[in-house]
């Protein structure tokens, strides 16, 4: 692991920490490498019955990719393969043979709402929130396949009332779309409840857990997904998509074009 995600082991338990408190934990590249490894590596293990994912600090778990980041986009082709990297380290959460768990404390936007979202549990601190708030910060969109999980996860209905609307879910409105289990008073409380959380969860049929995780994966995928490429080429290789990354970093409202 590195600074920016950082590793800890308790009996069988792998907690792994989003470490950017100074930037909201926002997500680097090597962050979502990282955790695509760390999911591996628990599955290979038969030492390790459970995965915790939690931010540092009670700032938020995560605020999304690292706009940064994003700075050199130019092509469809960037956008195509910033989406299918995403998509990777999401299915690699998905495809852990263990159960995965998130604790939230905070904002969970972006790219930190999607690793939660993929998440088999989530528990929740009360200053938790949750969204995609892209149509009011960068005019980019989500990859078909966050589409449907989302979708699948919450209704169309309110993935579409969080995206249009670009506001964030509240902990206890999280509880009640079946977000979150369980709300804590505050980060201290979650922490010690999420650790609490994964013992538990870890020490029960590890086969009856996958075979579980798998039938609903299968049941999500089983009308397939249609093509979406075109979607994401257009809203990244866009004027509004520049124009939302530049405001964003100079701490501006967006003018939104439309182009």
């Amino acid at each position: 692991m590195t600074e920016e995600l950082l590793s800890e082991r308790r009996g069988g338990v792998l907690k792994l920490t989003l470490n950017r408190p100074q930037a909201r934990n926002a997500l680097t590249f090597g962050m979502y490498e990282g955790i695509a490894r760390a999911c591996a590596e628990a599955s290979a293990d038969d030492a390790i019955q459970a995965v915790l994912l939690t931010g540092a600090g009670d700032k938020a778990f995560a605020a999304g990719t690292d706009i940064g980041q994003f700075t050199g986009f130019r092509t469809a082709g960037d956008a195509l393969a910033y989406e299918a990297r995403v998509d990777r380290i999401l299915s690699a959460i998905e495809d852990c043979t263990k159960p995965t768990i998130a604790a939230i404390a905070g904002a969970c936007t972006g790219g930190g709402a999607a690793i939660a979202a993929v998440c088999d549990l989530r528990i929740g601190a009360a200053n938790a929130r949750f969204g995609f708030p892209i149509a009011r910060t960068l005019g980019n969109t989500l990859s078909m396949a966050n589409h449907a999980r989302l979708a699948a996860l919450l209704g169309p209905a309110r993935v579409t009332d969080l995206i249009f609307t670009a506001r964030l879910m509240e902990a206890e409105e999280m509880r009640a779309a079946g977000l979150l289990g369980e709300i804590l008073p505050d980060h201290a409380a979650l922490q010690s409840r999420a650790w609490a959380l994964a013992e538990q969860v870890g020490g029960h049929a590890p086969l009856t857990l996958r075979a579980t995780k798998q039938a609903l994966r299968r049941l999500r995928a089983r009308g397939g997904l249609p093509d979406g490429d075109d979607l994401v080429a257009m809203c990244f290789t866009s004027e509004d998509f520049r124009e939302g990354v530049e405001s964003f970093l100079a701490r501006r409202p967006a003018r939104w074009a439309g182009r």
